[in-house]
């Protein structure tokens, strides 16, 4: 009877061991991942929303804590995961004994790409013994990083359906675009915060939804780059024709304070709130959550020539990527911002 512990410990050391892949992520860096990964660490906001997509079942935690608004919008057994901060990038509030508690076989990082991020993530992965993945996060290539990252969670029948659904979007968009004149494309604003006076210049991940809609950012003017502050004497002397507010205060203020007053979009009530539940439909994050908003775009900058139906959109949005059946009270709170504020 003593012999068979021994036995068995010798069989088990011919055991093959947990298989493992390497991949080459965004970054060009060679990266060994277990070819099964059960719970999947995002490092920012965009990645916690491709992994909500993907695999829910895969999210380890929330990189923010939803609110209850938010909340609504998700699948149950999402809206209570923990939350662990963000773990790089602005507002990093993670930290590496949170990393090595929540137990992940993948840390994930969808975005921005370039030296900064590629040491963060070597480093990460240096302390941590855990593969740290990048992921170019551009919104044209959204059904590419569907199927890529479908493909390292192990759900690439999920993500080959996500991404033609991208693909389907995208190429509308481009072939409907290709018949309006440059002249004819909106001049448009956008504004992050209470006073709107946050947004992004020419290059910006966060804007890029709205030259992917063909649209004209009048704060590229001011250069390339990311987020930044701007005046309200640079926004008169741009006078764009549409304004979008990511804050409902400052799409209301704009309405009646006077300084605004002369701006071609005010002029002409064209100041728009983006929808925002349960991720930004333009913007916060800059995800896969935009899909759904260059459909809202479409119809707010050229409702002549986008005419199908924005609420059937959304709710097969919701249904698909969200796994989530809207209401008739939750859809009417997320059109409210396809309405002009009065």
């Amino acid at each position: 009877m003593k012999l068979l512990p021994a036995f068995l410990l010798f069989l088990l050391a011919f055991l093959p061991l947990a298989e493992a892949r390497t991949i080459t992520d965004a970054a060009g860096r060679k990266v060994d991942i277990p070819d099964r990964i059960e719970k999947v660490m995002a490092a920012g906001p965009p990645a916690s929303v491709l992994v909500y997509v993907l695999a829910p079942e895969k999210l380890a935690g929330w990189v923010r804590a939803p609110g209850d608004a938010e909340k609504t919008y998700l699948m149950t057994a999402v809206r209570d995961l923990p939350v662990y901060g963000q773990l790089t990038g602005k507002g990093g509030t993670a930290n590496i004994e949170a990393v090595l508690a929540a137990k992940p076989d993948l840390i994930l990082d969808v975005g921005t790409v370039n030296a900064t991020y590629a040491s963060l993530a070597d480093k990460a992965q240096a302390q941590t013994g855990i593969p740290y993945v990048l992921i170019d996060g551009g919104f044209a290539g959204s059904a590419e990083t569907l199927r890529k990252v479908g493909d390292i969670l192990g759900v690439s029948e999920r993500g080959e359906k996500l991404a033609i659904y991208a693909e389907g979007k995208l190429a509308d968009l481009k072939g409907k675009l290709a018949a309006i004149p440059a002249d004819k494309r909106p001049r448009v604003y956008y504004g992050r915060g209470p006073e709107g006076l946050e947004t992004g210049l020419s290059g910006s991940i966060n804007l890029e939804i709205l030259e992917a809609a063909g649209a004209v950012n009048v704060a590229a003017s001011a250069g390339k780059g990311g987020l930044t502050q701007v005046s309200l004497e640079q926004i008169l002397g741009w006078n764009p024709d549409t304004i979008l507010a990511a804050s409902g205060k400052f799409a209301a203020s704009v309405k009646s304070d006077p300084l605004w007053a002369n701006v071609e979009a005010v002029k002409q009530s064209r100041v728009f709130v983006t929808p925002s539940l349960p991720f930004g439909w333009f913007d916060s994050p800059p995800g896969i959550n935009r899909l759904i908003g260059i459909a809202w775009l479409e119809k707010l900058l050229y409702p002549d020539i986008f005419t199908a139906d924005l609420s059937a959109d959304v709710r097969d949005f919701y249904k698909l990527f969200y796994q989530v059946d809207l209401s008739d009270e939750q859809l009417a709170a997320l059109m409210k911002g396809s309405a002009q504020v009065k």
